[in-house]
């Protein structure tokens, strides 16, 4: 018999959290029974459509919805729900309340991706300890022990890092080069990150302008979208950096694109892992990055990278100087984060889910297959 899961993603957009999910859906649909809830019209409901995955939809009315919380505990009985695994902030408040004002039993899997500490207000102690809440997966050893401090239970967090699609990722098609209109000889710097508060691109911006004003054969890209967009922009136009930066917007060919570049900057002040760094290791792209969240675990100084102090200009140019004037860095840094890509496959993460499944169900197994052999 396999178990009966059902997967929780409120959000309406697709980010990194989102595309997580569906990797695991994908991965353990020969390991368990998945049934979603998504809100209406999300991206998720659409991505479930395509896949022919049983889903459910339910509007979403607020960070508090009864009616939502109602969802879970009827989707519960009638599809006689094992385990309950939720994917963001929203979708764990609602099925909170599904156990304690609904009454529902099923024990429920968090999924934690976020790098700051658990609220100190009374809620979200109640909810991160609830008694519900089997097990917490932390995308990083980072993550792990920022929410280890709002926890009792210690024996609750576990560690399973984010995985990609390691094949999706083409050799450089020049693709990106022909659209920006510049050569193979111009050292092409990008970042494909969402352009939100927490990615800092405002640093970014600064160290792509003085960058360019010690080195004329270079160029900056941004492939992304966000709700900080109209601000980024006008930061970046107000900086001197000529021709030689470009924003693409949002775009859905990343992994056609991406071995273009030359180098990945990222400058981010937080982040859970950050999986745009695993995609640019799959793609021999060589790495700078900042040491924020679990950056730093991935990003292994003069390793599989270089890594700088957050917000810390000087250090994040000095670093992409490097990178520009060292062909055997560069080379030597590609060859180290190939390899420990490899470890993150969505394979990966998949089968490391799954063992915490068994766990909390207190089962050796679902059904004889090849993932849990």
């Amino acid at each position: 018999m396999k178990a009966n899961v059902l997967q929780i993603v409120t959000a309406l957009s697709w980010r990194g959290g989102e595309q997580q999910a569906a990797y695991l859906i994908q991965e353990l649909k020969q390991e368990v029974n998945n049934f979603v809830l998504c809100s209406s019209g999300s991206k998720m409901e659409a991505f479930c459509r395509e896949e022919e995955t049983t889903h459910f939809t339910q509007p979403k009315r607020g960070s508090i919805d009864f009616s939502y919380a109602k969802r879970i505990k009827q989707l519960c009985v009638e599809q006689k729900i094992d385990l309950i695994h939720v994917h963001d902030a929203h979708a764990h408040t609602f099925s909170i309340l599904a156990a304690s004002i609904f009454g529902n039993k099923i024990p429920i899997v968090l999924s934690r991706r976020v790098d700051f500490p658990i609220k100190k207000n009374l809620f979200s102690h109640f909810k991160y300890n609830h008694k519900q809440v089997k097990k917490i997966l932390c995308v990083s050893d980072t993550i792990k022990k920022i929410t280890a401090a709002g926890i009792k239970d210690q024996s609750k967090l576990a560690t399973v890092y984010s995985g990609i699609d390691l094949d999706k990722f083409k050799s450089s098609t020049g693709r990106l080069r022909k659209g920006l209109a510049i050569g193979e000889d111009v050292f092409l710097v990008g970042n494909t990150s969402a352009l939100a508060d927490h990615k800092d691109y405002f640093t970014f911006i600064d160290v792509a302008e003085k960058v360019i004003g010690k080195h004329e054969n270079c160029h900056f890209v941004v492939m992304g979208d966000g709700p900080m967009k109209d601000e980024i922009h006008q930061y970046a136009q107000s900086k001197r950096l000529k021709s030689q930066f470009t924003f693409t917007g949002f775009r859905n060919d990343i992994s056609e694109v991406l071995a273009d570049l030359d180098l990945f900057l990222i400058t981010s002040k937080t982040e859970g892992l950050g999986t745009s760094i695993l995609d640019a290791f799959a793609c021999n792209v060589p790495v700078v990055g900042t040491a924020g969240g679990g950056i730093k675990e991935l990003v292994e100084n003069e390793k599989t990278g270089l890594l700088c102090e957050v917000k810390n200009v000087e250090q994040l140019t000095q670093a992409v100087g490097r990178m520009i004037a060292e062909s055997t860095l560069r080379e030597n840094c590609t060859s180290a984060a190939k390899r420990k890509v490899q470890l993150f496959s969505k394979q990966q993460t998949a089968k490391n889910t799954l063992k915490y499944y068994l766990e909390v169900l207190d089962l050796k197994s679902f059904s004889p297959n090849k993932m849990t052999q």
